[in-house]
């Protein structure tokens, strides 16, 4: 019994246990169903909003490319009003052309026939008046005497004599007028130039002198046994002279480049203290280098200072070389610098080509600063240098012409050799050595001493003008002519000299009476 009853409580408890755990169960998956219910529906809310974004999204770019597409339609509908609008105002155009045309055709027609109906009254005119003419020639012809050839002959001959005589004085009146204005426009043109152009002209020699703080570096200088100097002399090819002259050593070349080259070095050898032979060559190549710069510099500032462009550099390294070459004691640059400067100015005032005029100014004395073929003359040398560097033959026929080497074929030419004469003939513009001015001088007078009837010579002007005193007995007005025509050639073959000289030869005869 008590088994059983141990039995049935058993049961009894398994079956409180059972409905005690099932309904803990129950409980348990209502709310894991509540809670998969509650995130099926978040899940479901996020869906639902990616979906309507996704959607707005493609709905602007729909919206977009309707737009763009809209917007396109209208441009290519603008565009084509546009062009409908052009083409209907070029056809109201041509439709007004076309009226006008039509228009100045009937005109024309108009005028055609007026023309036409005109030409037959004129032409009716023209028989009567061939007849009436014909009848007074016949009326003449009686009373004269004379056929009309006859007539027409003398009357020819008659106004052909008074013709001749009203020409020539026109021409005598033309020719007065116009030397005298020539020569007061030329001398107006020319002392302008000078005033406007004239500058300080930088003088340059055979010999530079290269200062020193004290006699000790004339020493180092000379090195042991003279090694320093005969090292500088062969890099540099300049003489080099050390003498008792204090604070100074010579240095003596034809050449302004090598003595600007040996200056230069040895201003950065005393400077440096290293002089010995190995040295002096890198100074010397090192300051070569520096020269051949400076002069390619030189001739670019050249060119940009006067507004010359398109120069070649073989040119322009020329236009620089000269800076360093001097012309009867005128440095070469500055004096075509000046003339180009000339040649600018009085190409002005004559109406023509000013660029050119200033290109052949400059470039005219190219030929002195060529190194080749010394023996031909620099004009001609300068001529074929121009040409060889693509230099128009107005130019190239400059600078050959400008002393009388060739033919002058241009209006250029002869200015560039007027506006060099000024500039080398110019008062303080070139020197020379005194006792080779007086030698000058003296030849010059002498020159007219030897030719007859000649009684004094006198040299003025700094040798620019010889006046010649003749013995009115034994010269005539004619002969004086002449003797100034021979003396003036002899001076121009036989003798050198700047500018030009002018030869005046004076026949007079002179009464002296006194009063006492």
């Amino acid at each position: 019994m008590e088994i059983i009853i141990g039995i049935v409580g058993l049961i009894i408890g398994a079956g409180i246990a059972f409905v005690i755990l099932s309904k803990k169960n129950s409980s348990k998956a209502n709310s894991v169903l509540a809670d998969a219910r509650k995130e099926a529906e978040q899940i479901k809310k996020e869906k639902l909003l990616q979906a309507k974004e996704k959607f707005i999204e493609l709905k602007s770019e729909h919206e977009k490319v309707i737009n763009k597409k809209n917007n396109e339609i209208n441009d290519i509908h603008q565009k084509a009003k546009q062009k409908e609008s052009t083409l209907n105002q070029k056809e109201n155009t041509l439709n007004q052309k076309l009226s006008e045309v039509n228009k100045k055709d009937a005109e024309f027609k108009n005028l055609r026939s007026d023309i036409d109906l005109q030409k037959s009254v004129l032409a009716k005119k023209q028989l009567e008046l061939d007849k009436s003419h014909k009848i007074q020639v016949e009326q003449l012809e009686q009373i004269s005497n004379l056929s009309a050839e006859d007539a027409k002959s003398q009357l020819i001959d008659t106004l052909k004599n008074e013709a001749k005589t009203e020409a020539l004085e026109i021409v005598q009146n033309t020719i007065e007028d116009a030397k005298l204005t020539a020569k007061q426009e030329a001398k107006k043109i020319v002392i302008q130039t000078i005033q406007r152009i004239a500058t300080e002209e930088a003088i340059e020699n055979a010999v530079s002198v290269f200062n020193i703080d004290n006699d000790a570096v004339k020493g180092r200088i000379i090195g042991r046994e003279g090694r320093n100097i005969r090292a500088i002399e062969a890099a540099t090819g300049v003489d080099i002279v050390v003498d008792d002259t204090p604070g100074a050593i010579v240095l003596s070349c034809f050449d302004s480049v090598r003595r600007e080259v040996a200056r230069l070095s040895l201003h950065k050898l005393v400077t440096d203290g290293r002089i010995h032979p190995a040295r002096i060559e890198e100074v010397v190549k090192k300051t070569r280098n520096e020269i051949d710069d400076e002069i390619i510099q030189i001739g670019k500032k050249t060119t940009i200072d006067l507004g010359i462009h398109g120069l070649h550099p073989e040119l322009i390294i020329m236009v620089g070389r000269m800076r360093y070459r001097s012309s009867y004691g005128q440095n070469l640059l500055q004096h075509s610098r000046e003339t180009a400067n000339m040649c600018a100015t009085m190409a002005a005032e004559l109406g023509l080509n000013t660029k050119l005029a200033k290109r052949a100014g400059l470039l005219h004395d190219i030929g002195k600063v060529s190194p080749d073929d010394a023996e031909t003359p620099h004009a001609i040398i300068g001529m074929k240098l121009a040409e060889k560097y693509g230099e128009k033959p107005e130019v190239c026929n400059a600078i050959g012409a400008h002393h009388d080497e060739v033919e002058m074929t241009n209006l250029i030419s002869p200015l560039v050799q007027v506006c060099d004469g000024v500039s080398g003939a110019r008062p303080g513009a070139r020197r020379a050595m005194a006792d080779q001015y007086i030698k000058r001088i003296k030849e010059l007078e002498e020159t007219a001493i030897g030719y007859p009837g000649v009684l004094k010579s006198y040299a003025i002007q700094a040798g620019r003008e010889l006046r010649v005193v003749v013995e009115s007995e034994k010269v005539t007005d004619d002969e004086a002519s002449k003797l100034a025509f021979q003396i003036s050639d002899k001076i121009q073959n036989e003798m050198t000299y700047p500018g030009q000289v002018k030869v005046t030869v004076i026949r007079e005869t002179r009464a002296i009476s006194y009063a006492k």
